[in-house]
């Protein structure tokens, strides 16, 4: 684990572009400098306009470089979880050594068998998250390197993205001057700092609730099993304030900071105040009950669709309940509504880095802290991951690469190569773990 060091995290969203400068010494994490840059050129947490975006990553940058009194070179940079597809991959190698010692070489040919899997064109790998190594049919191993053995596994999951939206945000951040460290998928990185090692191991849901989208994504045996995003943020509630009060977008956002509260019933009839209308010479009172029920019919759709979404996983079967977190979640009153719609144990997660005590800082600071914690596995497969090709497994010059480190006939000469072998249904029937939690979903399985 990098323990210590220097990362910088760019958290490019729909209302802000943030950049965060952490030094890490000895596992603790020090802030040292902030950028926070009104974002242009984003439209739904998507990139519409490169170089309106690529003007304000710049300013956001140069914020950070004056606060932190250093120059920003490397980023870790975060990609929303629009249609993203997780699925289980499985790669199988025969140990290449003479005296069959693992090595790095060993886990990343290992890794390239994994990615023997057809990826449509649209789509681009984000991301490969080993699960487990298993070892002459020894499981449960999470480093292999040193270890004595013929054939080596791997169980991993398998994260793609759509390529527009990777490759976009590529342009962006290498036409502002900056080297790419890293490639993070947002939910991933968010859960890392706001959910405990239990949380994330048990189950619990994690929505981020961002200006432009609000997205959904579970946790469950320290994997990511689901992600959703709602095209539907804190900007929909403003213009929604900015469309039944007849005013600009900049008063209907002030209105909400300074009076928005997310039920109604604990809002005040009695309570008024002045809003500028267009077209009237003088300011119309408003009385806080009344915003409180514009503010919460928007919320109240939103969370009803992630709520379809999660009943279709059956997530909300999970012990962990929902951790909720965002710029748009600091609206008062807005956990107690979301404990009225799913019904479950519903917390609200704010960083508590000094200066930083903001939901709309969880996921710029999540970036840095999930970078900071990758191992020396994670690495290895990160760094190799993200200089592959998705490979096709109809591909016949990968299967005469293949041929080359296939299994001696004496070692279980009838198992083809790309099968997975017949422990996968013990892990299945047969593993505690899964008795345990066998009253989950079949997807979380």
């Amino acid at each position: 684990m990098k323990n210590t060091g220097m990362y910088v995290s760019l958290d490019i969203g729909t209302t802000s572009i943030k950049v965060v400068v952490a030094e890490f010494i000895n596992g603790e994490m020090n802030i040292i400098g902030v950028g926070n840059e009104k974002s242009e050129g984003l439209s739904r947490g998507i990139i519409v306009d490169i170089d309106k975006t690529v003007n304000s990553i710049k300013k956001a940058i140069k914020q950070a470089e004056q606060k932190a009194n250093v120059e920003i070179n490397k980023v870790i940079v975060g990609i929303p979880g629009n249609n993203i597809e997780i699925e289980p991959c499985y790669g199988m190698i025969a140990v290449s050594g003479e005296n069959k010692e693992i090595t790095k070489n060993d886990v990343q040919n290992v890794l390239s068998a994994t990615m023997v899997k057809s990826v449509p064109p649209e789509k681009e790998i984000l991301a490969i998250l080993p699960e487990e190594f298993i070892v002459d049919g020894f499981d449960g191993i999470k480093d292999p390197r040193g270890m004595i053995g013929v054939r080596l596994e791997m169980h991993a999951t398998m994260i793609t993205g759509p390529k527009t939206i990777i490759h976009n945000t590529k342009k962006c951040v290498e036409k502002a001057g900056l080297q790419i460290e890293d490639i993070v998928l947002q939910p991933l990185a968010t859960s890392s700092i706001a959910m405990s090692k239990g949380e994330s191991d048990f189950g619990t849901i994690l929505i981020d609730m961002g200006g432009g989208q609000t997205t959904a994504s579970v946790m469950h045996d320290n994997q990511l099993k689901f992600v959703y995003a709602n095209q539907e943020g804190g900007e929909y509630v403003t213009k929604d304030i900015s469309v039944v009060l007849n005013t600009s977008f900049e008063n209907a956002e002030r209105i909400k900071r300074d009076y928005g509260y997310a039920l109604p019933e604990e809002a005040s009839s009695d309570e008024e105040f002045p809003v500028d209308v267009i077209g009237q010479n003088k300011p119309v009172n408003v009385d806080e009950k009344y915003l409180s029920e514009i503010i919460e019919a928007r919320l109240v759709q939103i969370f009803e669709k992630i709520k379809t979404e999660l009943d279709f996983v059956e997530a909300r079967d999970l012990p962990g309940g929902i951790i909720l977190t965002g710029g748009a979640a600091a609206l008062p009153g807005i956990v107690d509504l979301a404990e009225d719609m799913f019904g479950i144990n519903v917390k609200l997660y704010v960083p508590d880095q000094m200066g930083m005590r903001y939901p709309t800082f969880t996921t710029s600071i999540g970036l840095v802290n999930y970078e900071s914690r990758l191992d020396d596995i994670h690495q290895i497969i990160k760094g190799y991951s993200l200089n592959q090709r998705p490979v096709d497994e109809n591909d016949s010059t990968l299967r005469q690469n293949q041929n080359q480190n296939q299994i001696p006939e004496y070692e279980e000469q009838e198992q083809q190569y790309n099968e997975k072998p017949k422990k996968q249904e013990k892990r299945k029937e047969d593993s505690l773990v899964y008795k345990a939690k066998s009253f989950f979903s079949n997807f979380f399985d």
